[in-house]
């Protein structure tokens, strides 16, 4: 196996924290992503979630085997440690390889490590431990804001919408409702812990456990002022009746949001997919914004944009 220079890793870790933890504390932020692919052989992405961090390894050119891994695992909690003035305790490390055959949002440890944030006045739990995913999509931060702008005196919809991040932010922006929608039991139950831990709650805040595409199907027009739609790349659940693929099914999905929009409503589309390509004619009377670029913080502004993003508005 070649030699790989850790100090190269160090260095970049060290001065990385540095940089965007000054900027942070400036914005009042607590958790950020400081450290992304930056050096290819070191292939990890490092977040900080007040005063612990989460780190995702993916695939190592140079520790191959589980045990040259398992070898890294002691320089990396060292370096780590050192770079970020962090106890050993407080890091998390997933193998993103490992989980590629695997729903990204399934249970992965019996023991949970769960705590909340802070942000922008808005508090969350996360969890570092049980899942690959920690509940809060870090490189949402402005869009939440967004939301959060627009919603006062408004009904608002959030759509595939996991641990409930949107709704919070809406409810916060004095909507007159929220509902969310989710296919999952579990993280229909951690939003509505996330909306009481910030004191929302009452027959204005709608959970329901539902595909989507039935949701959708079966609601009535002219219903919501803003819509959230953040939809997985790809999914196959169980509880589908089909297979989201986001490439193929993003217009169906859209033309049907845009349905339930009242006049002057406004639907935010957003996916993760690195290959993404808008395909599809708009009704009349309808104008979509790219609006990928201003909703990428500060600590995503890599080459590789970890979401795109697109305002529709319905006159």
């Amino acid at each position: 196996m070649m030699k790989v220079d850790n100090s190269i890793f160090f260095g970049r870790v060290q001065k990385m924290f540095r940089h965007y933890s000054k900027r942070a504390k400036k914005q009042s932020i607590t958790c950020f992503r400081f450290y992304d692919r930056d050096i290819p052989s070191f292939p990890l992405s490092i977040d900080f979630y007040d005063q612990k961090l989460y780190v995702c390894i993916y695939k190592h050119p140079y520790y191959t085997t589980d045990k040259q891994l398992e070898e890294f695992y002691p320089i990396l909690y060292k370096i780590l440690c050192e770079s970020c003035a962090v106890n050993s305790d407080d890091i998390f490390i997933r193998e993103r390889e490992k989980m590629r055959d695997k729903n990204q949002y399934e249970k992965l440890n019996k023991n949970a490590s769960i705590f909340t944030i802070t942000e922008n006045g808005l508090k969350f739990y996360i969890n570092l431990s049980d899942y690959l995913d920690t509940w809060l999509f870090l490189d949402h931060r402005l869009t939440r804001a967004f939301v959060k702008e627009e919603t006062n005196g408004k009904d608002f919809l959030n759509l595939f919408c996991y641990t409930g991040s949107f709704s919070v932010y809406a409810a916060a922006g004095n909507a007159k409702s929220t509902t969310s929608v989710d296919i999952s039991k579990t993280y229909l139950d951690i939003a509505k812990k996330n909306m009481a831990l910030n004191g929302f709650s009452g027959n204005n805040h709608e959970f329901i456990k539902e595909d989507v595409f039935q949701f959708l199907e079966n609601s009535k027009s002219n219903s919501y002022d803003l819509i959230v739609l953040d939809p997985p790349t790809f999914s196959k659940s169980k509880a589908m009746k089909h297979i989201l693929d986001i490439e193929r099914d993003h217009p169906e999905l859209i033309l049907n949001c845009l349905r339930l929009l009242r006049n002057n409503g406004v639907l935010y589309f957003s996916n993760n997919s690195k290959k993404f390509r808008l395909r599809m004619e708009l009704p009349e009377g309808v104008e979509c914004k790219d609006y990928t670029k201003r909703s990428i913080p500060f600590d995503f502004q890599r080459k590789n944009l970890p979401h795109v993003c697109y305002r529709f508005k319905k006159s």
